[in-house]
């Protein structure tokens, strides 16, 4: 008996001291809960809320879709976006069933992705109107029938709250039908009859096709470089700031147009260098706002008439067609830009010892005599030794005609609005890195050493290295943006968002140097090489993997999700690294590497049950889907499959929601104690 008292004394006490912190736990959130109490001001009202949160960590995980490595390619983009890497026409395919034929379905799932473009088409073969109602009938019918099936993973409310305002009522009706509920079944028949007799299918039609792909994909990530090469970077940045969940990790080609963005020289010219390449200078004019006539006359005036055949840009016979004339503009000013960002590097280089690049300001090693240059000790005979605008006594010095320039240029990118919506959009979701959901993804690389240890790196007095490293190029990234106007830090962070696109120990860069003069002005191919950081020989190990994910503090059996550069499938690559720890996604979704890679990219596609790797084959045309059906060719390979459903409580979002439901008990708990007083209103009594 004494044992026995004794034992629930101990209890008791235990309570007691457990109800005492509780208390004192409340007493210091007091503030913050009486903040909280203003969404919830009576028990009644958060209560409700502990007992919706907690139903929602019963539901399934929603279904993440990664993209990377984007590179402008805006069409392909969109359909991939639409198609949700085919998660889309799985769920087609599951609603019809094998009985309904192949092209029948296809049709819907082009419907699905090209509501607006597909709608004239199908309506076009109805013969007469009876064709054209029962047509409307039935693809409304399905419609409706795959929304139920894509909102089968959410709430009520938050389908409601996807709704568009003019439709919402009577979508959500349909969405919630129960059509073997024969009492009912007259009552949304009419509902569907009435749509189409008051001429309004064309627009429930459209909604329910934006509905389908919003609920078909809870989160998008994008693994970095959205610009340069592709034809519409902003098609893709327009399209992403409309998305209602997406995170952003920077890639290399990103930072140089943040940059440029804030008013750095040197990254302007680098952007306006890599667009004249590829002969994309028109989006820069056109969709940007960019003056480029300053540039074209200084161009014209000191290498009009220099051989151009180096500075040809690269062309796409799909995009063409392109006049001599047209090509003569794009050369000559890709050498002017060039040279002015020659120049610009000596400077950066300069006043940057800790980037450690002296030696590649290569305008102070060519010996303007013998037209040569000596790199890494080496003399090699100049391709091109026309330089109209360089000082040999100081060959970092901009004339008159250049420091105009580059002031207008600079100018045109700092007051370009549409492009600064777009880089404000990169730094409000982007960052270096994301962790989410046990997934660990970044763009580049984590620099490491031969033997496998993470590179250490020395920045204004301090060593980074790991995740230390990437935090720090993060922050310096920031400061080059929103630094006080004129700041040293905002003009450093600005050499270091150029450091990023191209330096040794840049997370996202990830080689030995950025080897573009040396393809320009050096024929020897052994010095165009860019040597790959050890990290692309470690990462092929797994034990290499897991130390990364450790020290990220994530467990040996989370993922990393990787871009940047293109997996060689027809060599025999694998996208899967480190025993299935890591996943490259960029298999080229660039035109420009297609013949090399042998396919258009991989996506990656994490659901409640299943991560799922889907390989691409190139994307013709947005016009030839629509008007041919015809998606992009994918293969899915399965990574891992869950042994169980993943729930909405064993996710990220999961913890943030446990964590409310905390918070809203000890706000219950403060109103029984009467520290924070009720406002109680009709809505609030049970």
């Amino acid at each position: 008996l004494r044992l026995n008292i004794a034992y629930h004394a101990r209890i008791l006490h235990n309570l007691e001291d457990t109800m005492r912190t509780e208390t004192e736990e409340i007493r210091d959130n007091l503030k913050y809960l009486s903040l909280l109490a203003r969404d919830y001001p009576s028990q009644a009202a958060a209560a409700s809320e502990i007992i919706s949160t907690q139903a929602l960590l019963k539901l399934p995980k929603g279904t993440e879709h990664f993209m990377s490595d984007l590179h402008g390619e805006n069409e392909a983009f969109v359909h991939i976006l639409n198609s949700a890497s085919g998660v889309i026409r799985e769920k087609v395919d599951i609603v019809l069933g094998e009985s309904v034929p192949e092209q029948t379905r296809a049709e819907l799932a082009t419907l699905i992705y090209y509501p607006n473009e597909k709608l004239p088409q199908l309506k076009a073969e109805c013969t007469d109107e009876e064709a054209l109602d029962h047509w409307y009938t039935e693809t409304l019918l399905q419609l409706i029938d795959i929304c139920r099936l894509v909102s089968s993973k959410h709430t009520r409310e938050h389908v409601r709250s996807c709704l568009p305002s003019s439709c919402g009522y009577i979508l959500d009706e349909l969405l919630h039908a129960h059509f073997e509920d024969h009492d009912k079944d007259l009552y949304y028949g009419q509902i569907v009859g009435s749509i189409i007799e008051n001429g309004r299918a064309d627009r429930f039609i459209v909604r329910l096709c934006e509905l389908i792909k919003r609920l078909a994909v809870d989160k998008l990530h994008i693994v970095g470089d959205l610009f340069d090469r592709g034809p519409r970077p902003d098609i893709i940045l327009d399209r992403l700031m409309r998305h209602h969940h997406v995170d952003i990790q920077w890639g290399n080609h990103d930072v140089v147009w943040m940059g440029a963005a804030a008013g750095s020289p040197i990254c302007v010219c680098t952007v306006l260098k890599t667009t004249l390449a590829y002969h994309n200078h028109a989006m820069l004019e056109d969709c940007y706002g960019i003056n480029l006539r300053h540039l074209q006359r200084m161009a014209e005036q000191f290498y009009g008439n220099d051989d151009l055949t180096l500075w040809m840009p690269h062309t796409d016979a799909a995009r063409g067609p392109y006049t001599e004339g047209m090509l003569h503009r794009c050369a000559v000013m890709h050498k002017a830009v060039t040279i002015l960002m020659l120049k610009m590097e000596c400077k950066v280089i300069d006043r940057n010892p800790d980037f450690k690049m002296q030696g590649r300001d290569f305008l102070r090693h060519i010996d303007w005599e013998k037209g040569t240059v000596t790199l890494n000790g080496q003399v090699y005979p100049l391709r091109d030794t026309s330089f109209p605008t360089v000082d040999p006594a100081d060959p970092a010095a901009l004339n008159d005609d250049e420091r105009l320039v580059l002031r207008k240029l600079v100018e045109s990118f700092r007051q370009s609005e549409r492009l600064q919506q777009h880089v404000e959009f990169l730094y409000a979701k982007g960052s270096v890195y994301h962790i989410e959901n046990g997934n660990l993804l970044y763009h580049g690389v984590v620099p490491m050493t031969k033997n496998g240890s993470f590179a250490v790196e020395r920045f204004e007095g301090h060593n980074y290295s790991g995740r230390g490293l990437m935090d720090y190029c993060d922050e310096r990234a920031r400061c080059g943006y929103f630094a006080p106007e004129g700041s040293a830090a905002r003009r450093s962070g600005q050499d270091f968002l150029w450091y990023l696109w191209c330096g040794k120990l840049s997370p996202l860069f990830g080689r030995s140097a950025m080897t573009t003069f040396e393809r320009l002005y050096i024929a020897d191919p052994a010095t165009h090489e860019e040597v790959k950081d050890p990290y692309y020989t470690w990462y092929n190990e797994e034990a290499a993997c897991r130390r990364i994910l450790a020290e990220f503090g994530l467990p040996g059996t989370s993922h990393i999700v990787n871009g940047h550069v293109p997996v060689r499938e027809k060599s025999g690559e694998s996208p899967i690294k480190g025993g299935g720890r890591l996943v490259v996604i960029d298999g080229g979704f660039c035109r420009a590497y297609h013949e090399k890679t042998g396919i258009a990219g991989y996506t990656l596609v994490y659901s409640s049950r299943t991560m799922s790797l889907r390989t691409h084959q190139p994307f013709v045309s947005a016009e030839k889907a629509v008007n041919e059906n015809i998606d992009i060719v994918s293969q899915k390979n399965i990574l891992e499959t869950e042994n169980h459903r993943i729930l909405v409580e064993e996710t990220d979002e999961g913890e943030n929601l446990r964590e409310r439901v905390h918070d809203l008990k000890q706000l219950v708990k403060a109103y029984q104690l009467g520290w924070i007083k009720e406002t109680c209103s009709e809505d609030c009594v049970w």
